[in-house]
């Protein structure tokens, strides 16, 4: 069975992992979901009495959906009104019939996600993974989100300024948004946070940060030498003059950080960790679509191969659609819940 990525074109983690699909002798192609609907052709029919089939007619030919046993949802692009829609109206109608229709043909498709879109989705949460986190037993660092003034006043005041960090829920690449921490001069800043809320945590001083990528049931960890580049606070601030090695969780980190990705419903998972002076795994965040390219080839673990391993040889016959692991996922949480009682 084939695979299908969903992600730009030009994606180098997209491309690296479909040069070691073709390696073990599977076939992938990128869909650039940004094509659709002006480039890309979409179809999904059913019959009256159980048949159905999904069909994309892309530049490179035609193809079933059902050629696909495993489906990449890499980092999927929005689709793109044409431009010969002009007025507003009808573009945002027209956007939002392009978005419903692909919505519906994911939960349709019979394949093996990584990771299934609706639990991506979730998992991207902030304040959730942090409550996932400690549900598992990871240590994390103490936290407020607020919109409310005197409540960061109040977590700053208790902590000091020069042991606190803020950062914002997202972030893209023409406007990034570090995380930073909080300096004098900020203080009178803190009115702001009315207008949006605003992540504010203790700062973990660490040894070194961590990168742990997980892939099914390999976990990749490596060491960031954060605390000897130009900026300690983010190690993605200046991530080409870091040395980063792999290095050993502790069996317990290790299995807790399992125990996330399950709660999590995620295959794949880059988790932000600290060791702290102390020498105690703090979790910071999980992304699931997060870069490790950077990671791979100063340590030179295998993780495109890991995941191109994963996406080949879990096709359909042992996968559940997304419809199908929500309902699994609502009926396991009402078991856990009533055997709680």
């Amino acid at each position: 069975m084939a695979v299908l990525v969903l992600a730009p074109l030009d994606d180098d983690h997209a491309t690296a992992v479909v040069r070691e699909i073709d390696r073990l002798g599977g076939e992938a192609e990128i869909v650039d979901l940004s094509a659709f609907p002006q480039h890309v052709r979409l179809s999904m029919r059913y019959d009256c009495c159980g048949g159905r089939g999904f069909a994309l007619e892309l530049p490179s030919g035609h193809r079933s959906l059902g050629d696909f046993g495993s489906v990449w949802w890499r980092r999927p692009q929005t689709p793109l009104v044409s431009s010969e829609i002009t007025r507003p109206a009808h573009r945002i109608f027209a956007m939002n019939e392009a978005q419903e229709a692909l919505s519906g043909l994911w939960y349709a498709l019979d394949a093996f996600w990584v990771n299934d879109p609706a639990r991506d989705l979730v998992a991207h949460r902030k304040a959730f993974q942090l409550r996932v986190a400690q549900d598992v037993g990871l240590r994390v660092p103490a936290t407020l989100i607020t919109n409310d003034p005197d409540a960061a006043r109040s977590f700053v005041d208790a902590r000091g300024y020069r042991d606190v960090v803020y950062k914002a829920f997202s972030a893209t690449e023409t406007d990034w948004r570090e995380t930073r921490i909080m300096r004098q001069d900020e203080l009178p800043l803190l009115d702001h946070v009315r207008y949006a809320p605003v992540i504010f945590q203790e700062y973990v001083e660490a040894l070194y940060d961590l990168r742990v990528t997980v892939v099914g049931d390999e976990v990749f960890a490596a060491a960031i030498h954060s605390q000897e580049t130009a900026y300690t606070v983010d190690f993605r601030m200046d991530i080409e003059n870091a040395e980063i090695e792999t290095v050993s969780l502790p069996d317990e980190v290790e299995d807790r950080v399992r125990a996330l990705m399950t709660r999590l419903g995620l295959v794949y998972g880059a988790i932000d960790m600290r060791l702290d002076r102390d020498d105690r795994y703090v979790f910071l965040e999980v992304n699931p679509a997060g870069q490790w390219l950077f990671v791979e080839e100063k340590s030179g673990q295998p993780i495109a191969s890991a995941l191109a391993e994963v996406l080949v040889t879990n096709d359909r016959a042992g996968a559940i659609s997304p419809v199908e692991a929500a309902v699994v996922g609502v009926s396991a949480e009402r078991a856990r819940r009533q055997g709680g009682r």
